[in-house]
């Protein structure tokens, strides 16, 4: 039955698209489904040329049963992802929007649709944190972005689907920022049980999956723990021995309820001493392969204040791709100041970089640079780009302090030119 198609006597190519659902919409109905399989055949038993251009979904220039097994791989596993990722974490999206943030371009007019204004500059993924309780967050966590809880992350993962993003969800194993400082178990879950905490990541990671897939906002990527160079769930995971057995069972859950959906192990470029190449996210990814950890993707922090120039961030790269087996890399956070110095600034590349509009754009032009001398970096994302205050009352101010490393200036609500350049990592 299997037919090799031609057109004027030579194959027509077609080239595949990696994201493009329309090369899996066959009968062009603007949906994937059955329906699409259903006239592939149609197009085969019946040698219909008139179709080729929408029936070779694989682009090999052949329309077979290869073809019908690809749109069943869409259809049980989602959209093929593109082959690199940029972004941002927009978690506080919601409420920026809520408060009544007016987002403008860079010359000042109003941006109406901020979610598809991102992709209209080629961004292709968003990030979202989720916690398992930010009620038990305090006052200050809450008003610095500590509010994400499921039900608000299952509404903002479906709009970020619906739009068309690659969605990555950021779990916070805590009621609260989970970072380098920071990793206090739940306040609902037993504290230093070795056992039930395992059994507390399995259950919880399962839960939001479950939830997250029926709300329709299934995660393309999932990091199993943010930022955790230093272990998570303190202080027994600050053991490489628990630490494994949470993120194994973390892993479990992933694999055993979306099995399409990707594992990020995340960590942060910390360095020991201010020395070259001393740094901690090496010995974690090392570990990590001692222990056997199932895993997908080396996620990665990187802020010049705290990491240091490109030419550390390259030595940082070199190690630890050297214990990461060939697994993908992303830099899963990232940002630089464009009015001041970040807070605790390490490493001041005011000189090269000043905090300005332009020195913020001009890191970002030089970032991107130095990642794409990495063939293995495949994900860029930007921390917070959605900051924006603009328009919100003072006395109503969605967060306590401000982002400085935004792409948009609370001041006014102009895109910064750095938000532009992004597109640069997958050009």
């Amino acid at each position: 039955m299997l037919k090799k198609l031609l057109l004027g006597g030579t194959i027509a190519l077609i080239c595949p698209l990696f994201s493009n659902a329309n090369v899996y919409d066959v009968n062009g109905d603007g949906n994937v489904t059955a329906s699409d399989v259903t006239a592939l055949y149609d197009y085969l038993l019946n040698n219909n040329t008139s179709h080729l251009a929408t029936s070779d979904v694989n682009g090999d220039g052949f329309i077979t049963s290869a073809d019908i097994t690809a749109i069943y791989e869409v259809l049980l596993n989602g959209m093929p992802q593109p082959e690199r990722l940029v972004g941002g974490d927009i978690s506080m999206l919601t409420k920026y929007e809520e408060g009544g943030a007016i987002y403008n371009d860079k010359d000042g007019s109003r941006i109406n649709n901020i979610m598809a204004y991102f992709g209209e500059q080629g961004w292709n993924a968003m990030r979202v944190r989720l916690f398992v309780n930010p009620e038990n967050a305090s006052d200050t966590d809450k008003k610095d972005g500590v509010v994400q809880d499921l039900a608000y992350v299952k509404a903002l993962g479906k709009r970020i689907k619906d739009a068309g993003y690659v969605l990555v969800l950021d779990l916070h194993y805590s009621d609260t920022w989970a970072d380098p400082s920071h990793q206090r178990v739940p306040a609902a879950w037993p504290n230093n049980d070795v056992e039930a905490l395992k059994d507390s990541v399995y259950n919880y990671t399962k839960r939001v999956l479950q939830e997250m897939i029926a709300a329709g906002a299934k995660p393309d990527f999932i990091q199993t723990g943010n930022e955790i160079t230093g272990g998570m769930l303190w202080p027994t995971g600050q053991n490489w021995d628990n630490l494994a057995a949470y993120l194994t069972r973390a892993s479990q859950a992933v694999r055993e309820v979306s099995p399409s959906t990707k594992i990020i192990l995340h960590t942060e470029l910390h360095r020991t001493n201010s020395g070259a190449g001393n740094i901690v996210a090496d010995y974690f990814y090392q570990q990590a392969q001692n222990y056997g950890l199932d895993y997908d993707i080396v996620g990665l922090s990187y802020y010049s204040a705290y990491h240091g120039d490109f030419t550390m961030l390259n030595e940082d790269l070199n190690l630890v791709e050297a214990v990461s087996g060939d697994r993908p890399i992303m830099i899963m956070e990232c940002g630089y100041g464009y009015a001041w110095a970040l807070p605790d600034t390490k490493y001041n590349l005011a000189n090269l970089y000043p905090y300005s509009n332009e020195g913020q754009r001009n890191f970002t032009i030089d970032m991107i640079a130095a990642l794409k001398q990495h063939s293995r970096v495949k994900g860029l994302f930007w921390w917070w780009p959605e900051a924006n205050e603009n328009g919100i009352p003072w006395q109503n101010q969605t967060t306590t302090s401000w982002w400085n490393g935004s792409l948009f200036d609370n001041r006014d609500g102009k895109a910064q030119d750095a938000l532009y350049e992004m597109k640069q990592f997958i050009e």
